[in-house]
């Protein structure tokens, strides 16, 4: 493969089937003998086998959420297999997963100690296996951030922040998007999507990740409607692609009440929610919570045709035939009661622009009841 198409945080490889070189970047990496992460799906499309990978450990039991015990069976694998470093294959989940087996090889300590909320980055002080990932979906941006999310074996579903999680490499094919269903392509890029708006409105001064996110937001509200009316449409996959990677980017500025509220509803066996789902769902009724920060709020406006984001936004769903209420996904007010503390104290919660409270997420989760 080439040089990246970008080196920022770490190194972009993006191209319309780039994704078969993945294999001859491991050297360039250090990697010898790779664990890869991704899920059954995934490897029954022979997405493995594309990437040259598919004569090495192999671990495919990646479910939506992942969980620490998953966590657990892939880090048996990798030690049984003597892997010296990782390739994630996927959306946000392969990749978080295994950013967290990563994290497990030298951070033996009770998992959750090393989460935000706990002792935090601080507390990862030991080496991390390189990681190259390969994102298969238009939305989480964890192919480029220093962040992982994982359910604990607490039932809680916890943010974990590194410079040492982060991938040293991305591998963009925006080929690998194009069979997504159209749900799926809604749904992830709605991920991508909220990640720009927070980072705009995260009151944190970051004048790159601010170029970053808009740029990020203006490709991604323009070409989520093209694609789904034209799959095919190269521009505008390669621009969900980027939106993905943008809003990745920009995140390292922070993010907000919509990213609090989705998390702890994700930590449901029962639901299996899908994170950008609840993300686009919340959007629209955290941008009127968040009406006080205007001049940000003026910027999103700006990237969405100079309109009122919140109603763009409901309108989007609309247009997407994604959910709007929180009932048609199966939750209860059951869920929503043992939520909004988790949620008040979620790690997003500090860089939202005005504060939030465990009545504040309890109402805002009645509004999209």
């Amino acid at each position: 493969m080439n040089l990246p198409a970008a080196s920022y945080l770490n190194d972009i490889y993006f191209d319309w089937g780039g994704v078969t070189q993945t294999a001859s970047l491991l050297p360039r990496y250090g990697i010898q003998n790779p664990l890869v992460v991704t899920d059954r799906h995934l490897k029954a499309l022979g997405i493995v086998d594309r990437t040259g990978l598919s004569d090495y450990a192999v671990f495919d039991d990646v479910e939506t959420n992942p969980s620490e015990s998953s966590a657990r069976e892939a880090l048996e694998r990798y030690r049984t297999s003597g892997c010296d470093g990782l390739i994630a294959i996927g959306g946000g989940s392969p990749i978080d997963l295994a950013k967290i087996v990563g994290l497990m090889v030298e951070h033996t300590d009770l998992l959750a100690s090393y989460a935000i909320v706990e002792r935090g980055p601080a507390a990862i002080t030991g080496d991390v296996p390189p990681l190259v990932a390969v994102p298969t979906t238009a939305g989480s941006g964890s192919e480029v951030g220093r962040a992982a999310l994982i359910t604990v074996r607490d039932g809680r579903k916890l943010g974990f922040l590194s410079p040492k999680l982060l991938p040293v490499a991305a591998v963009c094919d925006p080929e690998l998007t194009v069979s997504c269903p159209d749900s799926l392509t809604a749904a992830t890029g709605m991920d991508a999507i909220s990640h720009c708006v927070e980072a705009i409105l995260s009151p944190r001064a970051n004048p790159v990740a601010d170029v970053l996110a808009r740029d990020g937001l203006t490709r991604g509200v323009r070409a989520i409607r093209q694609v789904r009316e034209n799959p095919q449409s190269r521009r505008d996959r390669e621009d969900m692609v980027w939106c993905s990677v943008l809003g990745g980017l920009a995140f390292q500025k922070g993010l907000g009440v919509v990213h609090a509220l989705s998390h702890p509803l994700g930590r449901f066996e029962g639901l299996r929610l899908h994170h950008g789902t609840l993300n686009g769902l919340f959007l629209p009724e955290v941008l009127r919570f968040n009406a006080n920060a205007k001049i940000e709020m003026k910027t999103v406006s700006n990237a969405v045709g100079g309109v009122d984001p919140a109603s763009f936004f409901e309108d989007l769903l609309v247009a997407l035939n994604l959910p709007s209420r929180l009932s048609d996904l199966g939750v209860t007010e059951s869920h929503i009661q043992s939520s909004a503390t988790l949620a008040a104290t979620d790690h997003c919660v500090a860089t939202n622009p005005r504060p939030f409270s465990e009545v504040d997420a309890l109402n805002l989760y009645r509004r999209c009841l």
